[in-house]
């Protein structure tokens, strides 16, 4: 069975949202270009919260049945 063990003090979910990235990668790029566009702008209303949300919970969506799944 492939039963990875991390390091103690290793943040599991940051770790499983790095394994799970190829999975938001559109939503990624949406979300830097973005940010791309809110910064080359000086008076903008503009955040990108939606964007960074939608990314999130992209990567959630992968990564959290994993860092669960290896639960003591």
């Amino acid at each position: 069975m492939g039963h990875e063990e991390l390091e103690e003090g290793v943040d599991q979910l940051t770790h499983y949202r790095e394994q799970c990235a190829h999975h938001a990668e559109k939503l990624k790029e949406i979300l830097e270009e973005c940010n791309e566009r809110v910064n080359s702008k000086k008076n903008t209303l503009e955040t990108c919260h939606m964007e960074m949300v939608d990314y999130v919970n992209a990567l959630d969506h992968c990564a959290i049945p994993k860092a669960f799944s290896k639960l003591k």
